[in-house]
């Protein structure tokens, strides 16, 4: 409730209360709001579970703090019910298709190098065929 209340927050509020009040009468005075703070949260208790009962038995398992959009978008769309974040991750990243795309450009890659290699050898194959061989050199050896 007062999750944000800094220590020096918490000794400024009850010095201003000593002050206010005087030392006689605080503590009545903090019997009397914690009396007050129970009322009202039992009165609240007492309106949820009218609204409740009114609704019927579909809405039994029904929370108000349900209605807050932060934690009906946490409950519905994050939570276990079919479509969660990592469903959500998984959908919106682009890493599965790159990764398909990179494949076959590797595959058409490796086929286009490899049909290169098959065209280089059949055009070695009809120059070798074309041509007679070459002697080979011949080495005097009174030449020297």
């Amino acid at each position: 409730m007062f999750s944000d209340v800094g220590p020096l927050e918490l000794i400024t509020l009850t010095v201003l209360a000593v002050l206010v009040f005087g030392p006689d009468k605080l503590p009545e005075v903090i019997q009397n709001v914690a009396g007050f703070l129970r009322k009202v949260r039992e009165f609240s208790e007492n309106a949820k579970e009218e609204v409740r009962s009114e609704l019927g038995p579909e809405f039994k398992d029904f929370e108000f703090e349900d209605l807050h959009p932060k934690t009906f978008v946490r409950k519905h769309v994050l939570g276990g019910d079919g479509l969660g974040l990592d469903e959500i991750r998984s959908t919106l990243d682009p890493r599965a298709e790159l990764e398909q795309v990179a494949d076959v450009v590797r595959e058409t890659a490796d086929k286009s190098r490899a049909g290169a290699e098959d065209a280089g050898r059949v055009r070695l194959a009809k120059t070798t065929l074309a041509e007679p061989p070459a002697a080979p050199p011949t080495v005097d050896p009174d030449a020297t």
